[in-house]
C-alpha cells in the first residue's frame, strides 16, 4: 500500500508535553513532503489556532474543528456550520446547566474562559501533569475559581450567532457528555479533552475531512496514514490505511490502531514513519550513506535482522553464494518475463544463462586479481548496481517508484509488534495475515507503469503537435 497522504492531531501527538513540535517530526515532514506526500493536521481545534503550524512547518492541508472546516493555506476546501437554531438551544441548556461553553468561529473559539485558559499553551501544560484519575476534582475546583474571576457572558454568545459557528465546546464530564448526547441527538459529541467535549453536526468527523481533503488532493482512505492519542481520533486511526497511536494514548485508542510508536515527548512520529519506511531515522550508533535507497534497505534490515554491520567486511564463500542465489533467483524470474510466457524460449534463456556462467567462470579464472578479496566484491557488486540502472535507462522506465513499492511491501512485513516473525521449522519469515491485500507490490507497479507510459505518451503527442 502506498501511503500518499500523513495526517496528525495535534495535542499529545504533533505537539511534545511542552507544546513544541520535535526536532524529529519537523524533519520527518520534510522528507514527506520531497516524495510528494501529501501532509497535514485533522484536529479539534480551530482555524486561527492551526494557521501557524500549517505555514511554519509547510503542511498541505488543515482539517479542523473535527472536520467542520478544511483549509489549505490558500483556499478553503469545504465547511460545515451548524443551524443556528441549534447553537441557540445549545447556549440555553448550557447556560441551565451552568455548563462554560465556547463557540467555534473561523477566527477562533470564542466564550468561555475557563476554555479559554484550558485550551491555552498554559492550560494544556497543567492538564498534561494531572492523573487521568484525578481530572473530574481539577476540573470542578478548576471551574469554580475562573468563575469567580470571569464569569460565563451567555449573552454575549448570541450575538455571534450572527457569524457561522463550526463547533461547540461544552464543559463536560465523561457522564455529562451521555447526557448531551441524549439531548441533541443531531449533534456528534465527542472528546479531544477529559474536561470537555466538542459539539458539530452529526455525521462529520475527522475521517469525513480526510475524505474531503482526498478529492481534493487525489487519494483514498486506503493510502493515508494517520496519527493521534484522543478519544476523538478512534474512529479516524481505524478507517484510514495505517493508524498509529501514540505511546501516550489510552488503551482504547491503541487497540484500534493498526501499530502504536513511542509518546509524543520520544520522537514518536518519526519512529513510525521510520518502521513503515516513509523516512530514514538516523541513528548515531551506526553509518548512514547518502544514497537513500540503501538506508531504506539498512532499515529493513535493522528490524529484520535485530543489527546490521558498520564496518567493510568480506563475505565469506558460503555467504556469498547465498546472496548469489538471490540475485539468481530475481535474473530467471527476468528471463521468464521476458519469454513472455512462451516455455520453449524461456528454457532457451535458461540454458544460455548457463552457458554464460560457465563462460563468466573461465574469464575469471583466466585473468590475475592484484586487488584484495573485498575490493573484488565491492567491484562486482557496484557493477551489478550500474548494469541494473542501465537496464532501466534502456527499458526508458523510473526505478524510484517501484523500489519504494517494494520496500513498501518488505517493511510490511514487520508485525505490530515491531518484530520479523520466523516459521518455527523452515525459519522462512511469514507475513501478516493481511500482507497480500495491503502491501502486495505487482498491482502497484502495474499502476505505476500505466502512469508512465501515460506520461511518455504525453510528451510524444506534445512533440508531434509542435
Amino acid at each position: 500500500m502506498a501511503i500518499k497522504a500523513v495526517f496528525f492531531d495535534i495535542d499529545g501527538t504533533l505537539l511534545n508535553d511542552r507544546k513544541n513540535v520535535q526536532k524529529s517530526t519537523r524533519r520527518a515532514i520534510t522528507s514527506l513532503k520531497e516524495q510528494g506526500i501529501v501532509v497535514g493536521v485533522a484536529t479539534g481545534r480551530g482555524p486561527s489556532f492551526v494557521q501557524p503550524y500549517l505555514e511554519n512547518l509547510g503542511l498541505d492541508i488543515a482539517i479542523t474543528y473535527n472536520g467542520q472546516y478544511i483549509y489549505t493555506r490558500d483556499k478553503v476546501v469545504a465547511t460545515e456550520q451548524l443551524p443556528r437554531a441549534l447553537v441557540y438551544r445549545v447556549i440555553r441548556y448550557a447556560s441551565e446547566k451552568r455548563r462554560d461553553i465556547s463557540l467555534g468561529t473561523a477566527s477562533g473559539l470564542i466564550g468561555s474562559g475557563i476554555i479559554g485558559l484550558g485550551t491555552s499553551r498554559f492550560g494544556q501544560w497543567v492538564s498534561s501533569l494531572v492523573p487521568r484519575r484525578m481530572t473530574g476534582t481539577v476540573g470542578r475546583s478548576f471551574k469554580h475559581l475562573i468563575r469567580r474571576l470571569k464569569p460565563q457572558n451567555t449573552k454575549a454568545l448570541f450575538t455571534l450567532l450572527r457569524e457561522p459557528i463550526y463547533q461547540i465546546v461544552m464543559v463536560a464530564t465523561e457522564e455529562d457528555t451521555e447526557k448531551i448526547k441524549v439531548k441533541f441527538p443531531s449533534l456528534q459529541v465527542t472528546r479531544s479533552s477529559p474536561y470537555s467535549a466538542d459539539l458539530i453536526c452529526q455525521g462529520q468527523s475527522k475521517i469525513k475531512g480526510i475524505e474531503t481533503a482526498g478529492s481534493y488532493f487525489g487519494f483514498d482512505l486506503s493510502e493515508v496514514m494517520a496519527f493521534g492519542d484522543s478519544e476523538n481520533d478512534l474512529e479516524m486511526l481505524s478507517g484510514v490505511g495505517l493508524g498509529v497511536a501514540m505511546g501516550n494514548a489510552d488503551d482504547k485508542i491503541k487497540a484500534s490502531a493498526d501499530y502504536t510508536t513511542a509518546t509524543n515527548n520520544s520522537d514518536g512520529i518519526a519512529k513510525a514513519l521510520s518502521h513503515y519506511g516513509l523516512i530514514h531515522l538516523d541513528n548515531e550508533a551506526r553509518f548512514d550513506s547518502r544514497d537513500s535507497n540503501f538506508n531504506k534497505v539498512k532499515d529493513f534490515h535493522e528490524l529484520m535482522d535485530g543489527e546490521t554491520n558498520e564496518t567493510p567486511r568480506l563475505y565469506a564463500s558460503k555467504e556469498a553464494g547465498h546472496r548469489a542465489d538471490f540475485k539468481v533467483e530475481e535474473i530467471v524470474e527476468f528471463l521468464y518475463a521476458a519469454s513472455q510466457g512462451d516455455k520453449k524460449t524461456f528454457t532457451q534463456s535458461v540454458l544460455d544463462l548457463h552457458a554464460a556462467v560457465d563462460k563468466a567462470a573461465s574469464k575469471v579464472q583466466a585473468k590475475e586479481h592484484p586487488e584484495t578479496p573485498l575490493v573484488g566484491e565491492v567491484d562486482a557488486l557496484v557493477d551489478l548496481l550500474y548494469l541494473t540502472y542501465g537496464s532501466f535507462v534502456l527499458m526508458g522506465v523510473d526505478p524510484k517508484p517501484f523500489f519504494d513499492t517494494v520496500h513498501e511491501a518488505n517493511m510490511g512485513k514487520i508485525f505490530p509488534d515491531g518484530k520479523a516473525h520466523f516459521d518455527p521449522v523452515t525459519h522462512k519469515v511469514l507475513k501478516p495475515d493481511d500482507w497480500e491485500e495491503r502491501f502486495a507490490p505487482e498491482p502497484k507497479i502495474k499502476r505505476e507503469l500505466d502512469r508512465q507510459l501515460q506520461k511518455a505518451l504525453n510528451r510524444s503527442q506534445n512533440r508531434s503537435s509542435k
